[in-house]
């Protein structure tokens, strides 16, 4: 691979992560990273340690450093956490967005269907993962996008699976997804706050089961209280 920049490494390294090419907990060498993106160790270091800031892994002194486990109190914690961040992050970003950001979204958006029309997985899910992170840029509320953008790292890697239909009805939920996506849009756009959470949690449930289905072969032991009847919390 050719020299790259510390900039270049670091978003290399968040889309291999990303798109689980390097596995949740896998042990990442400083070393043979260095060698492998031409760099020194001591750039490499900084590289780790601006992804471990974002929780794309963790370091230890003794360990060293490790893609970001997606272990079973990992899951449970993601999947009570993610409906309640998503929904708030879309009631504030109905408030708060802007005419740049909408198209931005809208952009996102295209290029989610485009992947999804290609049946490219990994495109879908990096395309979904622009589309939220988007939404949470609208929100203007860095304690809430903070969060989010954590959440959104475990979301991208589990919904790899989502984006791979092994049959018509899959396939369906994919479809469903988008048109979620396209009611989110007009919501946002014409500053409903209510719809936007109501849509967000839909969209939450339609792929939550599949998700689940990724960590283990039965549903997560969680449950998650539904915010439709909590709205006086959001």
């Amino acid at each position: 691979m050719p020299r790259l920049s510390k900039d270049q490494c670091l978003s290399d390294l968040k889309l291999r992560i990303l798109s689980t090419a390097l596995a949740p907990g896998s042990d990442l060498d400083e070393t043979t990273l260095a060698e492998h993106y031409g760099m020194s160790r001591t750039p490499m270091r900084e590289v780790l340690h601006r992804l471990a800031g974002a929780g794309f892994i963790t370091t230890s002194e003794n360990r060293g450093a490790k893609v970001a486990s997606m272990d079973i109190g990992t899951m449970r914690t993601f999947f009570q956490t993610a409906p309640m961040i998503y929904a708030n992050i879309a009631s504030l970003a109905a408030e708060a967005r802007t005419g740049p950001q909408l198209e931005a979204l809208k952009d996102a958006q295209h290029a989610f269907t485009k992947a999804t029309a290609a049946q490219d997985a990994q495109a879908t899910a990096l395309a979904n993962h622009r589309f939220h992170a988007v939404i949470g840029e609208m929100a203007h509320n860095p304690y809430l996008v903070a969060s989010l953008d954590r959440l959104l790292i475990d979301h991208t890697r589990l919904s790899q699976r989502f984006y791979r239909p092994a049959n018509a009805d899959e396939k369906m939920l994919i479809v469903k997804a988008s048109d979620q996506h396209d009611a989110l849009i007009t919501a946002i756009e014409a500053h409903e706050s209510a719809l936007a959470i109501d849509l967000s949690l839909q969209h939450w449930d339609l792929s939550r089961d599949r998700m689940e289905r990724y960590v283990r072969p039965d549903p997560l032991p969680v449950d998650v209280v539904s915010l439709k009847d909590r709205r006086n919390a959001v």
